[in-house]
């Protein structure tokens, strides 16, 4: 979920069930054995590579569909790399590239024996990247709150149209009071996200009664 976008899901490598898609464009039969041979050659290929101590993870799309309509389901599915063998790329021995982690329309074209060495290395960058990326959004998206008025003015957006671009993630001291937790919640429709268990959060008070409260929790609507 921290990963998605407006095309469908964006998996990060480590947990994809598929690392790498191979995606035949075969639009005239002269050529769809060659491709579906070198399809296939480049996935036992990369099968023989490493990613994180396991071997890749690889599947070759061999449906009889057009190149977008598959390139587009596996964009949903949010496979960490697709690789596209047309007969233009089987001509110069190359593949065009796509990685989830860059715009949709993104592509890069590389021989085949560069891609199949690199393709580890890729993996490890789209891994990095989208968890830089989830650590940045999660820093500039979350606020300290020492206050129930800041808190509610941080969950109270100033145009009730567009009520999404307002809030994020609150980090406030709470007492533990399930009463307290459901108050807000019909207030705001505002709910305890993550108890953090790290040994950063002080020792406080509650900014909704007051009372004494053993560490700060992550606040935020759910959409």
């Amino acid at each position: 979920m921290m990963h998605s976008d407006d095309d469908g899901l964006i998996l990060p490598p480590r947990i994809a069930p598929t690392q790498i898609v191979i995606l035949p464009i075969t639009p005239k039969e002269d050529t769809r054995v060659r491709i579906l041979e070198t399809c296939d050659a480049l996935a036992l290929q990369l099968r023989g590579k490493q990613f994180e101590d396991s071997p890749i993870q690889v599947e070759v799309d061999r449906r009889d569909l057009g190149g977008g309509v598959k390139n587009w389901e596996w964009i949903k599915k949010g496979v960490p790399i697709r690789v596209e063998i047309g007969p233009r790329d089987l001509e110069k021995n190359a593949v065009a590239v796509s990685r989830r982690d860059q715009p949709i329309k993104s592509k890069e074209s590389m021989s085949i024996q560069e891609f199949a060495a690199q393709a580890p290395e890729m993996l490890m960058l789209i891994q990095k990247n989208l968890y830089e990326r989830a650590q940045r959004f999660q820093k500039e998206n979350t606020r300290v709150i020492e206050s129930k008025k800041d808190f509610y003015d941080f969950f109270t957006p100033e145009n009730p149209a567009k009520p999404e671009i307002h809030g994020g993630f609150a980090l406030a001291h709470w007492n533990g009071s399930r009463e307290i937790e459901e108050q807000i919640k019909d207030d705001l429709k505002v709910t305890i996200r993550a108890i953090p268990l790290d040994d950063s959060s002080e020792l406080g008070e509650c900014i909704f009664t007051g009372e004494p409260s053993a560490r700060r929790v992550i606040w935020a609507k759910s959409y």
